[in-house]
């Protein structure tokens, strides 16, 4: 059963060695195992249960990966035909507890686990069609239909993980045993020392050129001084851990922040989430599919609030300052390991990659030159919230991977576990999970340089440029005498929409917000949606705390900071009234329907299929209700197919076809063309470049 795992597959090579056979062999390994972890399910009645309230049932995971790959696919425009449109909204979103993430079960009906699988079946053809099919140019880049598929797999490898932590909360009775061979070695450790680590210039970040497939948040470059320190020789063990717990460490909140404390309110924990109480303060512990004594040689395995928990309780007794390491830190103990070979984990000096067991081993197994467990075993926790570094750009077909994360609220862990694959494996990789959350995850702890933590920058909205744009045009000044463009649609929405109850509303392509907050002014209801969750977080951050910051462009590298409040624009008493949701306007959940009014901004010339949206519009707006187009007609093949266009090109008669015809003839179904006027707008780029453009609106009628 283990043998499914491979190393990660060339990507990037100068050398030009990566074949199909290495990307195929890739891609059925990891979805074997993938699948291989689902068969641990004792029946199918599991597959609708949760692990933790705050997850889906496991039916969404077992779905989403393949759903994930036609998402892509699609959104790349590598194919162009859904497998199962259905199953492809309701696979795609909601794994990390997001505002945006939908996780009322009441709107979801979950299909049959046979449905699924034969899914998964059928996305596996289409991808082993194309890896048999596309042209293949080495090196294979950001921009290949190769890379999307590489994406694809090495998603699957993350949720491979992922999916084993979820199996590991599930009650044991949930779970068949299995041929996953387990360690069976424990026994007790020895004392825990400190290693002096010398102070040194920590370079971080990977380029473009190198060999491995890498997640966007990998890429760029950030260079830190760093004091000598010194480190835990080994990482914290279940013996170690285990005096904390018993003197009541869960229960004082001297060693807890306030995230800390929230976090205690809500899960009652009072031990690792894996511990399972035996009676008489004795534990065992909770492995992939079975339950075995606490082994006190093991590595803990808890989340970064209780790992700083412990590191003050330790603070406390010892009277020396024990923290986690940072990112720099973790990075140079990497650095220094005898089992990193060429930026790869060596999976025979170090428990990753299934290789050894599927389970932890001893914290004085695997030594790795000064350290045991430098890397692998359990990820670690780090003290630094991830960010991007200098030159961070989002990968276009899934800008939502990381700066979602950017938000201080992430904290990141390294060097990979014993279920760690792939770009897992990799001393670049840089996986952020919140602080509450459990993975296979333990820490060692850092002494002195106290100095040396990173300065973190961890609002999106000043180091993302697109979306400050859309800051700027959507709460920021009015030029030119043109009005604000989502405030004028609003107005015009509103007025068109008089005759109807005006109690629901929906704003399609709502990017930051404006329009939606300002529709609640009469709309007793209004969603916002978006493709993108980089501006969804934006209207979410507006909704939640009023006000929102940004770096605006002015000239060449230089910004100046602005902020912006609900209360500037009086909108502070409709924030109650939004929702803001990530959602594809192409192929939208069926629960987004019985709305009065369906405004949607410069948003049909920027969708893949806009004809997909269009045909099905009126199942999501009442009878009487109105449908809102704007757009200023801009066909670009960078975003639609042409032979996906409305508009804006000739027929076979060589006549042209206006995208005010192109509406017609795909609304008049079942709307009637209420009015047609024009809605300028302003964009501004820097302090003396700007955008001036006309959108046309177009008003329908359901009838």
């Amino acid at each position: 059963m283990l043998r499914h795992h491979t190393y990660p597959v060339k990507i990037i090579d100068r050398k030009m060695e990566v074949t199909r056979d290495d990307i195929r062999r890739n891609f059925l390994a990891s979805n074997a195992l993938f699948e291989s972890l689902f068969d641990l399910l004792s029946d199918e009645a599991v597959f609708y249960r949760k692990s933790e309230p705050t997850r889906h049932p496991m039916i969404f995971y077992f779905g989403h990966t393949a759903a994930f790959f036609i998402n892509k696919l699609i959104l790349s425009k590598v194919i162009t035909e859904r497998i199962n449109p259905d199953f492809e909204a309701l696979f795609a979103i909601g794994v990390d507890e997001m505002a945006w993430d939908d996780m009322d079960e009441h709107r979801y009906r979950w299909p049959k686990v046979r449905a699924v699988r034969e899914y998964r079946e059928q996305v596996n053809k289409v991808v082993l069609e194309l890896i048999d099919t596309l042209s293949l140019t080495l090196p294979i880049g950001w921009g290949s239909p190769w890379w999307i598929i590489l994406m694809g797999i090495e998603h699957e490898r993350i949720h491979i993980e992922t999916s084993s932590v979820l199996h590991r909360q599930m009650p044991l009775e949930s779970i068949r045993r299995s041929d996953f061979p387990m360690c069976m070695s424990y026994g007790t450790p020895p004392a825990n020392t400190l290693v002096d680590v010398p102070g040194s210039t920590v370079r971080l970040g990977r380029e473009g050129s190198g060999s491995y497939y890498g997640w966007d948040n990998e890429y760029g470059k950030h260079v830190e001084e760093l004091n000598a320190f010194r480190t835990s020789k080994m990482l914290v063990s279940n013996a170690e851990f285990l005096p904390f717990v018993r003197s009541g460490g869960y229960e004082n909140m001297a060693y807890w922040d306030k995230e800390g404390e929230a976090f205690l309110l809500r899960s009652k924990a009072k031990h690792p989430p894996f511990w399972v109480e035996s009676g008489e303060g004795s534990y065992r512990l909770r492995l992939l599919e079975r339950e075995i004594d606490l082994p006190m040689d093991w590595p803990v395995e808890v989340n970064c609030l209780e790992a700083e928990a412990f590191c003050r309780y330790k603070s406390e007794k010892e009277g020396r300052q024990y923290r986690l390491p940072t990112e720099a830190q973790w990075q140079v103990m990497a650095e220094r390991s005898t089992a990193v070979t060429e930026g790869r984990l060596d999976d025979r000096t170090a428990n990753v990659n299934f290789n050894h067991y599927a389970s932890s081993v001893p914290v004085n197994t695997f030594l790795q030159g000064e350290l045991y467990d430098a890397v692998g075993n359990v990820w670690q926790w780090t003290s630094t919230p991830i960010d991007g570094f200098e030159g961070f750009e989002p990968h276009p077909a899934y800008d939502d991977f990381s700066t979602p994360t950017f938000d201080g609220k992430h904290n990141l862990m390294k060097g990979g576990s014993w279920a760690s694959t792939g770009n897992e494996t990799l001393l670049s990789s840089r996986y952020a999970f919140r602080r509450h959350f459990y993975q296979h995850a333990g820490f060692r702890y850092v002494v002195g340089g106290d100095d040396q933590h990173a300065d973190q920058q961890n609002n999106i909205y000043e180091t993302d440029a697109l979306v400050a744009q859309y800051c700027e045009f959507q709460y920021g000044e009015e030029y030119f005498g043109v009005k604000n463009f989502a405030q004028a649609c609003a107005e015009y929405a509103i007025g068109f929409s008089g005759h109807t109850a005006q109690k629901k509303a929906l704003d399609l392509g709502c990017a930051t917000g404006r329009a939606s907050f300002e529709l609640a002014h009469v709309f007793d209801e209004v969603t916002g949606i978006d493709f993108s969750a980089r501006f969804i977080q934006v209207g979410t951050a507006l909704r939640q705390v009023g006000s929102i910051a940004y770096a605006r462009l002015e000239e060449g590298e230089i910004t100046t900071r602005q902020e912006h409040a609900l209360a500037e624009f009086g909108l502070e008493e409709t924030a109650e009234r939004v929702q803001f949701w990530q959602g594809d306007a192409c192929n939208l959940k069926p629960h987004f329907s019985g709305y009065d009014l369906v405004l949607a901004t410069n948003l049909i010339d920027r969708l893949y299929d806009p004809s997909l949206f269009l045909a099905t519009a009126h199942e999501r707006i009442s009878p009487g209700g109105v449908l809102v187009l704007t757009s200023p007609y801009t066909w670009l093949e960078e975003y639609t197919h042409k032979a996906h266009w409305i508009g804006g090109y000739y027929n076979k008669n060589r006549q042209p076809v206006s995208t005010i015809d192109g509406l017609q003839m795909i609304l008049s179904k079942h709307f009637d063309l209420v009015e047609v006027l024009d809605v300028p707008f302003v964009i501004r780029e820097t302090a003396r470049k700007f955008q001036h453009t006309v959108a046309q609106m177009s008003i329908w009628k359901k009838r």
